[in-house]
């Protein structure tokens, strides 16, 4: 029979940061038995220290909130995506059933399993709603339907792209790359498309030559996004924080919180203005936090203190000459492995 063992701190390069789960504080809290063989605190008293420490902050949060997101019942493709998509502060809302009443909606390769997917999608376009399918679900689609919507297709090639770009057309835009690290190359599918007919609005480049990475169709009142997925989804954790945040702009346009961060950091927003920013680095991460509306404030509910806005940098007026919510940015930061709760006040 096992002898009871005390858990091991292990190793932890963070152990001196001060994070939320502080192991001094977790081995103080237990209660020795008073016996000579009493091994001291095991896996038991750290989760339980874990689920008090966090019992302190559920009752800040509401009812959770996402991009609504559609997996029909038994279906498959691109398995894992919207974890992966979580993991770099894209809060998702998955459901079994499609997202009609959403103003915005994700649909990846598994709602190719829904006979009907295509005229569902039309129907939230002819709506006035904005759709982002994903290349995945494009390649499914093809030659099923989805020709009468958009005219982009999977080539069945692939690509590998280290430099990323945001605009309309070519010689636009901006780089999108970290200028202190080079970017490992990613492979993607290459679509193909007619310009005029959809707007590439992100696109990577290799040998001078563009690829789309977010396109951009009207159709009917509404907005079809296609969304080009890295073949491996782990490379989303390879592509430069500019090009997620450039995809957060468009895809979390509305939202009441859009978190602006490195990979492997996350967002957890809910209906009452509460959201935990959540941290699985090993060092300090600085973040951007944009919220919805102009004036807003941002309280950290772990201080209690009001967090200062960053000054207006011209930007407001621009977006509300093209129809674009303002938005007001904060900066914070959270430790290693640890997260925080924010508020938004009016």
């Amino acid at each position: 029979m096992n002898e009871a063992e005390a858990v091991a701190p292990g190793a932890r390069p963070w152990k001196d940061k001060a994070t939320s789960f502080d192991w001094k504080a977790m081995t103080a809290s237990y209660k020795s038995s008073g016996q000579a063989n009493d091994p001291g605190p095991g896996w038991g008293r750290a989760a339980g220290y874990s689920l008090e420490k966090i019992d302190k902050d559920l009752g800040l949060l509401g009812k959770p909130i996402g991009i609504a997101s559609y997996k029909p019942y038994q279906s498959s493709g691109e398995d894992f995506l919207h974890n992966y998509l979580g993991n770099v502060g894209i809060p998702i809302e998955l459901s079994p059933n499609f997202p009609t009443n959403a103003d915005v909606a994700l649909l990846t390769q598994a709602a190719a399993k829904d006979p009907k997917i295509v005229d569902k999608i039309k129907g939230n376009l002819l709506a006035g709603k904005t759709v982002f399918i994903t290349s995945g679900l494009l390649g499914a689609l093809q030659g099923k339907g989805i020709e009468d919507i958009l005219e982009v297709r999977d080539t069945g090639r692939k690509v590998a792209l280290h430099d990323f770009l945001n605009g309309y057309g070519a010689g636009n835009g901006e780089s999108l790359n970290d200028p202190k690290r080079e970017t490992p190359p990613v492979l993607f599918p290459e679509l193909a498309f007619y310009t005029n007919d959809s707007w590439g609005i992100i696109r990577g480049v290799a040998n001078a030559k563009g690829f789309p990475i977010l396109l951009m169709n009207r159709y009917g009142g509404g907005v079809l996004y296609v969304l080009t997925m890295p073949e491996n989804p782990g490379d989303f954790y390879n592509l430069p924080q500019g090009v997620t945040t450039e995809i957060k702009r468009y895809l979390q346009r509305d939202f009441p919180v859009r978190l602006d961060a490195a990979d492997r950091v996350s967002l957890f927003a809910y209906d009452n203005g509460a959201f935990v920013v959540q941290s699985f680095r090993d060092d300090d991460t600085a973040v951007n936090l944009s919220l919805l509306g102009e004036g807003v404030k941002l309280r950290d509910m772990t201080t209690g203190k009001l967090i200062e806005a960053k000054p207006a940098d011209g930007r407001a007026d621009a977006w509300r000459r093209q129809g674009v919510p303002v938005r007001t940015e904060f900066a914070a930061a959270v430790a290693p492995h640890s997260y925080r709760v924010y508020k938004i006040e009016k």
